[in-house]
């Protein structure tokens, strides 16, 4: 059963000063900004940078929560399928995440995030048993190209598992919203009943909106197969199709779509972090965090985790190479990617979070 709590606030977003008198103390207050003196009073307040706070909230499945976020004037809005990056303070340090709203891109008043909290995943279980009305995140512009495009396609395929629900979720809303006049369906992938967490959402549509929708769950159905998104999609080879999921899925369906010659037709997005396999025979050096003083035995880890565990705190977001967060100035040696490329170049920027070290490596750190 989950468990719901309710609060709504005024309906206007926070944040408001005259706008004549905001630039004034932005000048009398450089260096700093009104922003900092701002947050003092209340975070809400600021006006360059976006923050939400949440206004309501329920645990719709037992490891999962979803957050009603009511963000600040700074907010310009999203595409349905896009994502947000999220900040949240944790024991004084601040922590950023990749979270896609799953709300419709109509709505975007208020910010929608439903968050699974993962084994060891910091955030999301700080999110899942900490998470309450009042709390203030700091929220970046939305980004990413998993989304609609503004010409509607005339029939879409949504493929989703686990919680890579929520951007497609917030397309089929966003789609139902504009009452979209082309076929459209949802095949869905959840472990066990117990783990879908719209679901009723799910039947409504369904039933009352003409939508397309067949959820499987994994642990009696078994994982993706042709012959599901047929029975789902019958004409998805001249569909456009958005995937969301864990690996598996994703390579099932990727295959799918190859064998049929339909690639051109498959958009994706997924939050996984890349894998940077390590050859021991291959593992020396030393790394050098040159502005901090800290010299360590490369261990052929990514730089961010050798960081880390050295006693630094560098800034960093999603940890998985998409949000740029934790690009630093590597001021010399041989780094390699996950993609396996090596580069030696002097000066240029790096991720330390997807970059490892392939030898001695100085990091303006």
């Amino acid at each position: 059963m989950a468990m719901r709590t309710v609060v709504r606030r005024a309906a206007t977003r926070p944040g408001t000063l005259p706008s004549s008198l905001a630039s004034l103390a932005e000048r009398l207050l450089t260096p700093h900004g009104v922003d900092r003196y701002l947050e003092l009073i209340d975070p809400m307040l600021v006006r360059r940078e976006i923050r939400g706070e949440v206004v309501a909230l329920c645990r719709p499945t037992k490891d999962s929560i979803t957050l009603t976020v009511r963000p600040s004037r700074a907010w310009q809005g999203f595409a349905a399928g896009q994502f947000v990056r999220v900040t949240v303070d944790i024991d004084g340090v601040r922590r950023t995440r990749c979270y896609s709203p799953a709300g419709s891109a109509h709505r975007d008043g208020e910010l929608e995030f439903t968050v699974k909290a993962h084994e060891g995943g910091l955030v999301s279980r700080h999110l899942h048993e900490r998470g309450h009305v009042g709390m203030v995140l700091g929220l970046s512009s939305a980004d990413g190209t998993f989304a609609l495009p503004e010409r509607r396609p005339d029939s879409i395929v949504l493929i989703a598992g686990g919680s890579g629900i929520t951007p497609v979720l917030s397309m089929l809303r966003t789609l139902v919203d504009e009452r979209y006049p082309g076929e459209v369906s949802l095949l869905y992938y959840a472990r066990t009943p117990a783990d879908v967490p719209y679901v009723e959402e799910l039947d409504e549509l369904a039933a009352r909106r003409g939508v397309r929708i067949h959820v499987r769950y994994t642990a009696a159905d078994g994982h993706f197969t042709a012959e599901h998104l047929r029975r789902v999609a019958p004409w998805f080879a001249r569909a456009t199709t958005y995937l969301c999921g864990p690996p598996s899925l994703m390579e099932s369906v990727r295959a799918l779509y190859a064998d049929t010659g339909i690639s051109e037709h498959l958009h994706t997005e997924e939050f996984t972090p890349p894998v940077l396999t390590v050859n021991t025979s291959e593992v020396g050096g030393r790394i050098r965090f040159a502005r901090s003083g800290v010299d360590v035995e490369n261990d052929g880890r990514t730089l961010l985790e050798q960081a880390e565990d050295a006693g630094l705190s560098p800034e960093h977001g999603c940890r998985m190479g998409i949000c740029f967060s934790c690009t630093q100035r590597k001021v010399s040696g041989v780094v390699r990617t996950a993609s396996g490329e090596e580069s030696a170049e002097d000066g240029e920027e790096i991720q330390l979070c997807v970059t490892a070290a392939a030898g001695d490596v100085d990091i303006d750190c």
